[in-house]
């Protein structure tokens, strides 16, 4: 092979910094390499990566192989001890072409194979200037990075250290040069994006700088959050949820569970009353808005009654989109050395959750025939809503915002008149 071929895991993070690894490693002049970003949420998050990691060596035994992200920071010796990997880069390192000019043409040495410096140092996150997105019509910005929360089941913290904002006025820079370029939806992301500014001068919060982006970006036609904790929540994003249209009605929520007391050992910050109070005022404000959540299941302790109660929470908050994840241990997390469940009981409970969030998906995509809604066509024949649902947009041309009247669903995606497609 020749070029950079770059491997991506895990969240919509990834995916901005993959491009500027990308973008950094051939600035470097790096060739016939593959770069593995992985993430380390899940046991299985990892496995995936070491199999995929394998199979790159295997089609291209020649090429030289780089693995970084979340489960390099995490654990290092885990790919360094791979005969396929040739260096393991840090989450910081990564995104350095040092970091890629310095290795050596030939091999490397044992020495040189590990370069993870400590995560927990780094006090800032500059800003990533790209203006593509290989694959995609939506582009994400970086906002902020790292957590200084503790949840009892997260690995993610170590591997990406404190939190630390980006700059807003690099942030408006960087949706001003994506938006020239032709992207017409903008996806601010982070790990813990709610949290983004506590770290800066006059504090400002993720809300301000949405409105702040809306205002000093008008090009901008769609802003959306890839991901945020409710209980963060402030003023100026629900007043944006109330009266801005270019706002997209879509939150996805960090949940987790249902369960009050599985919330507390948890170490999360938020309580099922609070979940759902939450999602009646988004509701009331934004009558068209959906949800998504993140959920674990078969976390340790967790007792039918228990298991019931998420259930329940996302029922009652109406979570079309829920994203279900078997607990996994992770070595180094206090659930760990939790008594640990039944593997068998979590992968049921978790099937069965699943099972509640088809019902609600399906539930969803009724309420949403006979509306019109406006569309963003993607690569892949697909295209989404304001509020994130699935159309089948096959034979569009990728880019397309265009108005539609939805006349069904197949189960998965919705559908609309075929003479709207063929006009479009």
């Amino acid at each position: 092979m020749s070029g950079v071929e770059v491997i991506t895991f895990g969240c919509r993070l990834n995916t901005y910094e993959s491009e500027v690894m990308r973008a950094e490693a051939e600035k470097a002049g790096l060739n016939n390499a593959i770069l593995v970003n992985t993430c380390a949420v899940t046991a299985e998050a990892v496995r995936q990566a070491r199999q995929a990691i394998r199979r790159a060596r295997r089609d291209n035994p020649h090429a030289r192989i780089i693995v970084t992200g979340c489960a390099a920071q995490t654990e290092k010796e885990t790919f360094a001890e791979m005969a396929e990997v040739d260096a393991v880069l840090g989450n910081e390192e990564k995104l350095k072409s040092a970091s890629y000019r310095s290795l050596p043409d030939f091999g490397v040495s044992a020495e040189e194979k590990l370069r993870v410096n400590d995560i927990m140092s780094v006090r800032a996150t500059a800003p990533q200037m790209i203006r593509h997105i290989d694959g995609h019509v939506r582009a994400f910005i970086q906002v902020q990075n790292g957590c200084d929360h503790r949840c009892t089941f997260c690995i993610i913290p170590y591997g990406r250290g404190n939190s630390r904002s980006v700059p807003m006025g690099a942030v408006v820079d960087q949706a001003r040069r994506l938006v020239e370029s032709g992207y017409r939806e903008i996806v601010l992301t982070g790990v813990d994006a709610t949290s983004y500014g506590a770290d800066l001068p006059g504090t400002p919060t993720l809300g301000l700088l949405a409105r702040t982006l809306l205002k000093q970006v008008p090009d901008i036609l769609r802003l959306r959050l890839s991901s945020i904790d409710s209980i963060e929540a402030d003023r100026h994003l629900l007043d944006l949820i109330a009266d801005e249209p270019r706002f997209m009605p879509h939150l996805h929520l960090s949940l987790q569970h249902g369960d009050d007391l599985i919330l507390k050992r948890m170490k999360r910050r938020h309580s099922s009353a609070e979940a759902r109070a939450f999602c009646a005022e988004v509701r009331r404000l934004r009558p068209e808005i959906s949800f998504g959540a993140d959920m674990i299941a078969g976390f340790p302790t967790e007792t039918e009654a228990m298991f019931d109660n998420a259930a329940r929470l996302a029922e009652d908050c109406g979570i079309a989109y829920l994203h279900v994840f078997p607990y996994s241990p992770r070595p180094g997390t206090p659930a760990a050395r939790m008594p640990q469940p039944d593997r068998a009981l979590v992968k049921e409970r978790a099937a069965r959750l699943r099972g509640k969030g088809a019902e609600l998906y399906a539930a969803h995509l009724d309420r949403m025939v006979g509306s019109e809604q406006t569309i963003l066509v993607e690569m892949n024949g697909l295209a989404h809503t304001e509020n994130f649902t699935l159309v089948d947009a096959a034979g569009l041309a990728p880019r397309a915002l265009i108005e539609v009247k939805i006349t069904g669903h197949d189960g998965k995606h919705l559908t609309m008149h075929r003479e709207q497609m063929a006009a479009a």
